[in-house]
């Protein structure tokens, strides 16, 4: 006189296997969401890195625009200083060959 029907005991299976499996998929989409988070985490690191490279650049863009400012006025003022050498050496070369000009004319004077 069992009150239970003799058909029980297979659902009670079934239940137990349908429940591993919801458990299975529950640990695999746990695993699924640690794997984003994760990769989420690396995204925001790699943005990070790639707004500090803007920023690198940026900076290093600057710099090369200010030296390139700073060769250009060095490059100007080379030529002027070498214009002004070639003056002072042909104003220098001028005057020599004057005096040797002169010395030579005064030996004549003395041999007269």
């Amino acid at each position: 006189m069992n009150d239970r029907p003799a058909n029980l005991e297979p659902p009670l299976a079934e239940l137990d296997s349908a429940t591993r499996r919801l458990m299975s998929a529950l640990d695999a989409l746990e695993s699924a969401v640690e794997r984003r988070r994760e990769a989420d985490r690396d995204e925001d690191e790699l943005a990070t890195r790639i707004q500090a490279l803007g920023a690198d650049r940026s900076r290093l863009a600057d710099e090369l625009d200010g030296s390139l400012v700073r060769s250009r006025k060095l490059e100007r003022a080379n030529r002027e200083i070498a214009e002004r050498l070639d003056a002072a050496i042909g104003t220098i070369r001028a005057v020599l060959g004057e005096a040797n000009g002169a010395g030579a004319d005064h030996e004549e004077d003395e041999d007269e």
